[in-house]
């Protein structure tokens, strides 16, 4: 990777993270809300897109932990943000590194997309279940309806979002999007 690249991808990310850190606020922090249209996810998926794997997973570790600590405890810090550290840290990873490798048409993204989204939800379910072992609080129960009931408006704007957003960058023969890092 050139040094070019590579502060590209760092401005980028950082962008990212400030969009991850921001976007809940339009959700008016009302928890029930966020967890429906989910604005921290969004940032870190087309991160993993644009700038890559490493990149994505970096942001998608952070930015919960970060707008917990910078806004006094939004989301809790233990156990919402800690788990959402490591199901944003899935989606980064996930979406650039299978972008990277798959075709570049919409169905590629698509592919990318929805195994990042799987990916982390799963992760998510099982850093929940473990963080709260000793209370057993965390059903099976509460992981459909965390990570797909509740979820289900946010998965909508995700899956419509997302690959237009990719799609519209990479036909326009954007040199943003990750197509080699």
């Amino acid at each position: 990777m050139t040094a070019n690249k590579h502060i590209k991808n760092m401005v980028l990310a950082a962008l990212f993270l400030a969009l991850s850190y921001v976007l809940p606020y339009f959700t008016g922090n009302i928890p029930q809300i966020g967890a429906m249209l989910l604005p921290m996810h969004i940032p870190v998926l087309l991160c993993g897109f644009v700038c890559g794997a490493p990149w994505g997973l970096v942001v998608g570790l952070i930015a919960p932990v970060m707008r917990s600590i910078l806004t006094g405890g939004f989301p809790p810090m233990f156990p919402t943000a800690v788990a959402m550290a490591f199901e944003l840290g899935a989606y980064g990873f996930v979406s650039g590194l299978l972008y990277r490798r798959l075709p570049k048409s919409l169905g590629g993204i698509y592919a990318a997309l929805i195994c990042a989204m799987v990916s982390g939800r799963i992760l998510w379910g099982v850093v929940m279940a473990l963080i709260t072992l000793r209370g057993g609080t965390f059903t099976f129960a509460a992981f459909v309806a965390g990570a797909f009931t509740n979820a289900v408006p946010g998965i909508v704007l995700q899956l419509v979002a997302i690959p237009a957003i990719v799609f519209a960058l990479h036909k326009a023969n954007n040199r943003l999007v990750n197509t080699d890092a």
